[in-house]
């Protein structure tokens, strides 16, 4: 059995003003993201290293060959500095390649990270509104992530694993979503709706069929998580869902359609419907009240790959 065995630190909170703006991406019809300015670039990085040679220090205290975890935190710092690029994913392998040529002990190492968004504030110029090159607001909505994983093989580093994502996105749609037709039997409390209320906690994840492409070196080949966020509420918007199911796999669908370069697209997402509390209010054609859900809560999980597009789907002739 192969043992587990690493060692690093989480919680690295990284500023880096006016970083490489991110310019020239494909553009979608679901959204307007064209880019972004990257004139404030904060991340929360999390590495973890993996090497033969740390074995003594968990069965022996020898500490000859440990490299210290506030000075992992200092070289993710001191690299934020140095980082050319433009995305997310393109700084974690940047570090983590610069781990293993620095530290020969390390075999290995996973370099992780959310994206700390920073919302632009428009300010009036005379005639209108632009957005402000100084001033930003602290967002507490969904964040990107990205995750990848290098290796020292045969006297080379390679990269051998990288996914990029969206964690956190919240959407609640008003109306137009429906749950109906499901197993009844004696366990079955939960009434047939035709049209209710769906709140979902959404998690995307993505992987290139080339690690490459997730860097962003070029930017006709990098998927932004923004515009993945953009086609997951469009399709919301667009599709009567008849089960948090259908909606993801419907998701799913598009963002492959939209970006050729993906090899995969995972979703994790839960059900935070809202209790209805009043079904009318007088005077109101429409209007209901509604409060939180009490847990427990239901949750899905889904993969889909480029064989579920219709076309991959079509059989032979």
């Amino acid at each position: 059995m192969e043992r587990t065995m690493c060692y690093g630190k989480e919680d690295v909170w990284v500023y880096r003003t006016y970083s490489k703006p991110l310019e020239g991406i494909q553009t979608i019809p679901e959204s307007t993201f064209t880019g972004r300015r990257n004139i404030l670039f904060g991340m929360n990085v999390k590495v973890a290293a993996e090497g033969v040679e740390f074995l003594t220090s968990f069965t022996e205290g020898d500490n000859t060959k440990i490299v210290a975890t506030d000075s992992m935190k200092n070289f993710i710092l001191r690299h934020a500095g140095q980082y050319e690029g433009a995305t997310l994913e393109g700084f974690l392998e940047f570090t983590g390649r610069s781990f293993l040529k620095k530290y020969q002990q390390m075999t290995g190492i996973r370099v992780s990270a959310k994206q700390i968004p920073f919302d632009e504030l428009p300010v009036c110029t005379g005639s209108s509104f632009e957005p402000s090159h100084l001033v930003f607001r602290y967002s507490l909505n969904e964040q990107a992530c990205a995750s990848v994983e290098v290796k020292r093989s045969a006297h080379k580093i390679v990269t051998t694993s990288q996914t990029s994502g969206l964690t956190g996105l919240k959407l609640i749609k008003v109306k137009g979503s429906s749950f109906y037709g499901y197993v009844k039997d004696e366990y079955t409390t939960l009434p047939e709706s035709f049209d209710r209320p769906l709140f979902i906690y959404l998690n995307i994840n993505w992987c290139y069929d080339d690690h490459e492409d997730a860097k962003g070196e070029d930017p006709k080949k990098y998927v932004a998580a923004e515009q993945v966020r953009d086609i997951a509420y469009t399709i919301f918007h667009e599709e009567n869902s008849p089960s948090i199911q259908n909606l993801i796999y419907r998701i799913g669908l598009r963002i492959l359609e939209r970006f050729p370069q993906l090899a995969e697209v995972r979703f994790e997402s839960n059900n935070r419907t809202w209790e209805t509390v009043l079904d009318e209010i007088p005077g109101s054609i429409e209007g209901k009240v509604f409060t939180e859900p009490r847990p427990p809560f239901g949750f899905q999980c889904f993969s889909m790959t480029r064989a579920d597009l219709p076309e991959k789907r079509l059989p032979s002739k």
